[in-house]
């Protein structure tokens, strides 16, 4: 279950151009495995059979748009980020296809002796916040175009009302330096439980969660141009917004009488 150290740990991912350093290799003890496919990575597995029935006894669970999750080759999931609880669920809904989300984290956690050695053990995909060279962005892209289903938040923090704040560009130079797609996703419902300031308990004591999916944007110009990267961000963002709305509307419909 997310405890504060994930708080901090998701508040922190994906903010802006990102970099694989190699202080944080994956632990040579596990197995190469296919950085998409869910049943061939243990920890994963195993992780999801203990974390989906909790989560689903916790909330109403509704994932949306999963035919447009591609079954294979690399991608980049793209989300609003409303929850600490928004990568797992986000997981969840990715694993029902067959497929593992290697979410950017911030580098330096997986330094840390109990964060790193979970992170490692998932094969998330270590950042280096704040780096700008072409070198750095190309690890990470590389990691994608390998094949990984990469999630990055956009926004880069924690919305502390669950409205969208502006997308930082993060995620689109992934996307041009990689050439790989944009899935974008929205989910909503899970501030009902754990907002930014913490934990709620308060009615519904189920409250609904609807992840949705939209199509793929394939991204277009160049890396080296400010104005394309700006303009894939707003394409980024749009589709985001896009896919909240849906996702908000469904947990939000009046209930049938």
């Amino acid at each position: 279950m997310p405890t504060r150290s994930r708080s901090r740990t998701s508040e922190r991912v994906a903010s802006g151009v990102v970099s694989q350093p190699d202080a944080v290799p994956p632990p040579k003890e596990l197995p190469e495995v296919p950085p998409d496919r869910a049943s061939r990575d243990p920890w994963w597995t195993w992780g999801y059979r203990i974390l989906a029935p909790v989560f689903h006894l916790l909330f109403r669970i509704r994932y949306v748009g999963r035919s447009n999750i591609p079954p294979d080759g690399g991608v980049i999931l793209a989300s609003n980020h409303i929850s600490v609880l928004d990568p797992v669920i986000i997981a969840m809904a990715v694993t029902t296809t067959g497929r593992a989300v290697r979410f950017l984290a911030a580098a330096e956690f997986f330094r840390k002796p109990v964060i790193g050695w979970g992170l490692r053990r998932i094969r998330q995909i270590p950042i280096r916040r704040g780096a700008s060279d072409r070198r750095a962005l190309e690890q990470a892209a590389r990691v994608i175009r390998r094949g990984a289903l990469a999630g990055i938040f956009p926004e880069g923090t924690l919305s502390p009302d669950g409205e969208l704040l502006p997308g930082k560009r993060g995620a689109a130079r992934l996307a041009l330096a990689s050439g790989m797609p944009i899935l974008p996703c929205g989910i909503w419902g899970t501030r009902a439980r754990w907002p930014r300031g913490g934990i709620r308990w308060q009615r519904p004591l189920r409250p609904r969660v609807v992840v949705s999916f939209g199509p793929v944007i394939e991204p277009a110009g160049e890396l080296e141009d400010p104005t394309d990267v700006q303009a894939t961000t707003d394409r980024i963002m749009a589709a985001i917004a896009e896919q909240v709305a849906a996702a908000r509307a469904s947990v939000e419909r009046p209930r049938r009488a």
